[in-house]
């Protein structure tokens, strides 16, 4: 069973000679074990098809299936706690609370899900201890370097029983070396049977992923199963 499904998904934001279509008719599926890399220039809506399948938005037509559960019509509590159960999400900035520790920042989505605070800060040590944060965990987010940052959000992002990943542009703020080793944490994450959708423009970054998909002007133009080399990406963004 898929993961994640998206059919014919559109959104439109605004009205009349403003109306924007941000994307248009996508139809999408990831499966356990699936890496997925989404590329596409800027203003593409690769940004807003990923908050529409971490139910973080509504479309404006279209279904979308997380974990076998039907989006449309579930209330916004019940969005809420479907994200904080099955779907990681790894924002552009970390989006870690500052006033919190690594491993505060990590245990919390457990606690709030209702996960005794001594058995959350386990899970949360565990997999900050996987991802080499073992000796940061009492650590603020301003302790931290940019990549360690980062593994603090995948930690998030993964731990307890997640089984979807969405990461958009997990890489952006990162040196090459640091982005490869965040690709690497994604891909053994989803070597673990998560299914994960990674949004980048970065071509080699891609490259990792089992399928890439290329969205232009909301509308997804391409895919393949075969991971094609960062060049003949970056040749087809920029056809006209």
């Amino acid at each position: 069973m898929a993961l994640l499904e998206m059919h014919r998904v559109t959104k439109v934001y605004g009205e009349g000679a403003s109306q924007v279509l941000a994307v248009r008719d996508i139809d999408l599926s990831v499966a356990a074990g699936d890496l997925l890399a989404v590329m596409g220039p800027s203003g593409s809506g690769k940004s807003t098809l990923l908050t529409i399948a971490g139910s973080l938005e509504d479309p404006t037509s279209g279904e979308v299936v997380i974990d076998g559960q039907l989006l449309s019509g579930m209330s916004r509590n019940d969005k809420a706690r479907l994200r904080r159960r099955s779907v990681g999400y790894v924002f552009q900035d970390f989006n870690l609370l500052p006033g919190l520790t690594a491993l505060e920042n990590v245990s919390l989505p457990l606690e709030l899900d209702g996960v005794r605070a001594r058995r959350a800060r386990e899970l949360a040590a565990a997999a900050l201890e996987e991802l080499g944060l073992d000796e940061r965990v009492a650590h603020f987010p301003d302790e931290l370097s940019g990549g360690e940052r980062q593994r603090v959000a995948i930690a998030r992002a993964t731990v307890g029983e997640r089984h979807l990943l969405l990461a958009d542009e997990p890489s952006g703020a990162l040196d090459s070396a640091s982005g490869e080793a965040v690709m690497r944490m994604v891909l053994a994450a989803c070597r673990r049977g998560l299914g994960a959708v990674v949004v980048t423009h970065n071509a080699q970054l891609a490259s990792w992923a089992d399928r890439v998909v290329f969205i232009r002007d909301g509308r997804l133009v391409d895919q393949t199963a075969i991971p094609p080399s960062p060049e003949s990406l970056l040749q087809q963004g920029s056809e006209p």
